[in-house]
């Protein structure tokens, strides 16, 4: 028995690759199946089985095209209901896998048709919880993303209290948890940066499996500090339950080289946004006026799909040379399919054309304390709320980066600002998109807070700790 755990750090997902005597499941496997496949030919196996514990909100799965190519079952728990061949497995069923079972837990609360899958070893001992989202390491999936009007949140984390005190909590302590998320997804609000642990030890550290809390405590608990989903969740929803294009036909259309003649006609002509996927201090220097900036770098397809909120708006990119592949795949990712082509040669064709450029102010924190002491100036922090409560610049403004579009009126039009992060990624992207929007006093903050607290020039908030506030 060999348990592979396949980790992708740009979305926090966590999908696997379970194997005996030469079969094969992979659990929640992400988009580009190409590697799942190679890697059961490397063992000489079949995949037989690809599990899914539910219907994703965060990301687009690749049951359908990892099923087509192989011949695999596509296989959901109870209540699921889908638009293509599916096995809908009842609460409880055991589907053998070589030597080993794997047994059907289901598990609503996350979502109606959550669903986890226990390992059962050879010798008959459950050994593995592929948890999906109802058990994170740390945390328990958020109960808000299948309210409907007869399923409130409250009663979805009502559901969930009782598939983790039912199903899972009375499995053994030895068991090893395998979640689908870790630190940095939107589907959970505690995650731990850890990708596994024993159920004994979360039933010790994880808030929402305390032996002595009660169902309305739970219900409060696990309710409370929820901010509100990305725009694209419903419609990566809709993508895994009804299906979507093959990923190879996705990838063949927006791999198209455009000269800056033609990328110039194809922005004027179709309203695509322009993505321009290089590094913040990179794009900052010159790039391509109404531009948006989202980096590679970093967590890159989740905050494409927060600023950009429909699936469906074509895409321009702007890329380095030689990265243009991953771009597109990591769009496909999360169901940005609509990319009509990349800027041949990157920015630098397009300056060699002489093109018009933009750019944007950039400064250093030591450079925004010279300015800050020369009179009050307007500091705006897009981190989330749970990092501003933390700690920030005395008197500064608080406008989180996702909810940057529903805020626009809190930017000053007519007066230098200043904005900043963490790091500097996520200012740059609300730089952009202000300058996008006619904001041409926007001035960024080069490495965040973290080069403020360094420079130790400028006034800040007494520290409180993450854990005594609301989860974000």
């Amino acid at each position: 028995m060999n348990i592979e755990q396949i980790y992708t750090g740009c979305l926090a997902q966590g999908a696997y690759y379970i194997e005996s005597q030469g079969e094969v499941a992979i659990i929640d496997p992400l988009r580009e199946v190409k590697p799942y496949i190679e890697r059961a030919e490397r063992a000489g196996a079949t995949i037989k089985y690809v599990l899914e514990t539910h219907f994703h909100a965060d990301f687009v799965s690749g049951h359908l095209d990892l099923a087509k190519q192989t011949g695999a079952t596509i296989v959901y728990g109870p209540n699921a209901q889908t638009g293509f061949q599916a096995y809908i497995a009842k609460d409880g069923e055991e589907l053998p896998l070589g030597h080993v079972k794997i047994r059907v837990l289901h598990t609503p609360g996350h979502t109606m048709e959550s669903t986890c899958y226990l390992l059962i070893d050879e010798e008959g001992n459950e050994k593995a919880l592929f948890s999906g989202d109802t058990l994170f390491i740390g945390d328990v999936g958020r109960p808000d993303l299948a309210q409907k009007s007869d399923l409130t949140m409250n009663d979805l984390a009502g559901y969930l209290f009782d598939s983790l005190r039912t199903k899972i909590m009375t499995l053994p302590n030895d068991v090893i948890v395998y979640p689908a998320h870790g630190a940095g997804s939107a589907c959970g609000k505690n995650m731990s940066k850890e990708t596994t642990d024993t159920l004994g030890n979360q039933k010790l550290y994880n808030y929402a499996l305390r032996a002595t809390m009660t169902r309305d405590e739970f219900i409060k608990e696990v309710t409370d500090g929820l901010l509100a989903p990305p725009k694209y969740f419903p419609q990566n929803v809709m993508m895994n339950k009804q299906g979507y294009e093959s990923i190879d036909t996705v990838l063949d259309r927006g791999a198209q080289p455009l000269s800056p003649e033609a990328f110039e006609a194809a922005a004027n002509e179709t309203g695509a946004v322009v993505l321009d996927v290089r590094s913040a201090q990179v794009f900052a220097k010159g790039f391509i006026p109404n531009s948006i900036n989202i980096g590679l770098g970093g967590q890159f397809a989740p905050w494409v799909g927060a600023l950009v909120p429909d699936v469906r708006q074509e895409l321009l990119l702007v890329c380095e040379p030689g990265t243009e592949q991953e771009t597109l795949t990591r769009l496909a990712r999360v169901g940005y399919d609509q990319v009509l082509g990349y800027l041949e040669g990157g920015f630098s064709s397009w300056v060699s054309s002489g093109k018009e450029v933009d750019t944007i102010t950039s400064i250093s924190a030591d450079e925004l304390a010279e300015r800050l002491e020369q009179g009050l100036i307007p500091v705006i922090d897009v981190r989330k709320p749970g990092e501003f409560t933390a700690e920030h610049i005395d008197g500064a403004k608080n406008v989180p980066l996702d909810y940057i579009s529903e805020y626009m009126a809190e930017f000053p039009k007519n007066e230098p600002f200043y904005v900043h992060c963490a790091g500097g990624y996520r200012s740059m992207m609300a730089a952009s998109i202000l300058k996008s929007r006619g904001y041409d006093n926007v001035i960024d903050v080069a490495g965040g807070f973290g080069a403020i607290q360094k420079s130790g020039r400028i006034n800040t908030t007494d520290y409180v700790c993450p854990s005594t506030l609301k989860k974000d």
